[in-house]
């Protein structure tokens, strides 16, 4: 089982996830050691394809402690990699109206720190009331089933 580092629980609530991709992510040995520390936030960050490059913004990774780099910009711009073709096809879908890249979970897959992307479209509200709801009749359920087995 991979380590999950961080994972932005409000995209899950605030959009309806389309396709999600893999990507690694650029980072100094300060940014990982910080990552592993627990020291990023993935909520507000946004993925943005310039050039055919694809780049992380907005994502908060806190200066490492013990770092000896006095200049470090927590928010600063990160450069993605992944395959030309899943750049190409986030490229065409976020194009659409309403549709944006998101990141949704930053964990360790052998050794590297990977990012999940999910492709999302905004909920309205009374779609959030309802997923609310919904989540409610299913711990009701299995609260049900658990006291009767």
């Amino acid at each position: 089982m991979d380590k999950i580092y961080c994972k932005n629980k409000k995209a899950f609530h605030d959009y309806d996830i389309l396709e999600t991709f893999e990507a690694g992510i650029m980072l100094n040995g300060d940014e990982v050691k910080s990552i592993k520390g627990g020291l990023a936030n993935l909520k507000g960050g946004f993925v943005d394809v310039h050039n055919n490059v694809p780049y992380l913004n907005e994502v908060h990774v806190s200066r490492y402690s013990n770092s000896s780099s006095k200049i470090s910009d927590p928010s600063k711009i990160r450069k993605l990699l992944l395959h030309e073709k899943e750049i190409e096809k986030i490229e065409n879908q976020v194009t659409q109206k309403g549709v944006t890249a998101i990141p949704l979970e930053m964990y360790a897959k052998q050794g590297l720190i990977k990012l999940k992307i999910g492709i999302c479209r905004g909920k309205q509200l009374h779609d959030k009331r309802e997923t609310l709801k919904r989540k409610a009749q299913d711990m009701e359920i299995r609260k049900q089933i658990k006291k009767f087995s």
